[in-house]
C-alpha cells in the first residue's frame, strides 16, 4: 500500500507524459484543437502530481527527475510541434507530407528553437534550490499553453480581431523567437502559492489579482485569453520585483 501511494504522483506523471505524446502525434497529423487540449490536459496532471506528492509527502529525486523529463515532452517538444504545424500551413498552404521538400521546413523549423530553450530552462530549474518558491524565468507549462490557446482560438472562431492576429505567419514566428527566450532570462516570477507569511502578504495581493483577473478574462474571451494572463503574469511578476 505504501508502495502504491510514494508511486501515485509518478503515475500523475506518466499521464501527463502520455498526453504530452498525444499532442505531437495529433499535431503532425494536422489535428491542432486536439493537440492543444491534450496539451491542457497535461498542464492539470503536472499540476496534480506535485499536489499530491506534497499532499501525501512522497517528494523524491527519482519523481523530480521524471516530471522534468516529462515536461520537456509535454511542454517543449508538443507546443512546438503545433507551433512548427501552424508556420508551416501558413506559409505553404498546404498539410505536412511525407513527400515535403526541405525548402518548406523555413520558418516553421524555427519553432524547435522552444524544446531547446525548454531542455535548458528545466535543467537549471533541478539544479536550483531558490526556485522553490518561485521561478527564473518563464515556467514551461505557462509557454505551452500560451501557444496551445492559439489553434483553439482560431478553431472557435468567435473573436476576429484575435484571429487575425494569431493567424498571422509574422505573429507566430516572433512567438518562436521571444517565448523561448522568456525561459531562460533571469527574472524572478512568482509561483501561485498562497503562503501565510506577513513579508508575503503584498505578494499574495498579486497572485489573487492575477487568479481573479484570468478568471474573468477566459470567463469573456476563452481560450483567447490565455496569452494576455501569460503576458499579465509576467507583468504583475516584474512589478512585484520592483516594489
Amino acid at each position: 500500500m505504501k508502495t502504491l501511494q510514494k508511486n501515485i504522483p509518478n503515475i500523475i506523471t506518466l499521464i501527463n507524459l502520455f498526453f504530452g505524446l498525444c499532442a505531437i502525434i495529433f499535431a503532425l497529423s494536422g489535428y491542432l484543437s486536439l493537440a492543444s487540449l491534450c496539451v491542457f490536459t497535461s498542464a492539470l496532471f503536472d499540476f496534480l502530481d506535485g499536489f499530491i506528492a506534497r499532499l501525501f509527502n512522497v517528494v523524491s529525486e527519482f519523481g523530480k527527475q521524471l516530471d522534468s523529463l516529462s515536461d520537456l515532452i509535454s511542454f517543449g517538444v508538443a507546443p512546438a510541434m503545433i507551433l512548427f504545424k501552424l508556420i508551416y500551413m501558413k506559409h505553404t498552404e498546404l498539410e505536412f507530407h511525407n513527400d515535403a521538400i526541405i525548402e518548406n521546413f523555413i520558418p516553421a523549423i524555427i519553432a524547435l528553437i522552444i524544446p531547446l530553450f525548454s531542455a535548458i530552462r528545466l535543467a537549471r530549474f533541478n539544479i536550483d534550490e531558490k526556485q522553490k518558491d518561485s521561478f527564473i524565468g518563464l515556467p514551461t507549462p505557462a509557454l505551452a499553453i500560451f501557444i496551445a490557446s492559439i489553434p483553439l482560438t482560431i478553431h472557435h472562431n468567435q473573436y476576429p480581431d484575435f484571429i487575425f492576429i494569431f493567424n498571422n505567419i509574422n505573429f507566430l514566428i516572433l512567438m518562436s523567437c521571444i517565448l523561448p527566450i522568456l525561459l531562460v532570462v533571469k527574472i524572478n516570477l512568482f509561483s501561485l502559492k498562497i503562503t501565510r507569511n506577513k513579508k508575503t502578504s503584498k505578494l499574495n495581493l498579486f497572485r489573487i489579482l492575477l487568479t481573479l483577473s484570468a478568471i474573468v478574462l477566459f470567463f469573456i474571451f476563452q481560450f483567447a485569453s490565455i496569452p494576455f494572463i501569460v503576458i499579465l503574469y509576467i507583468l504583475l511578476s516584474i512589478l512585484n520585483n520592483i516594489t
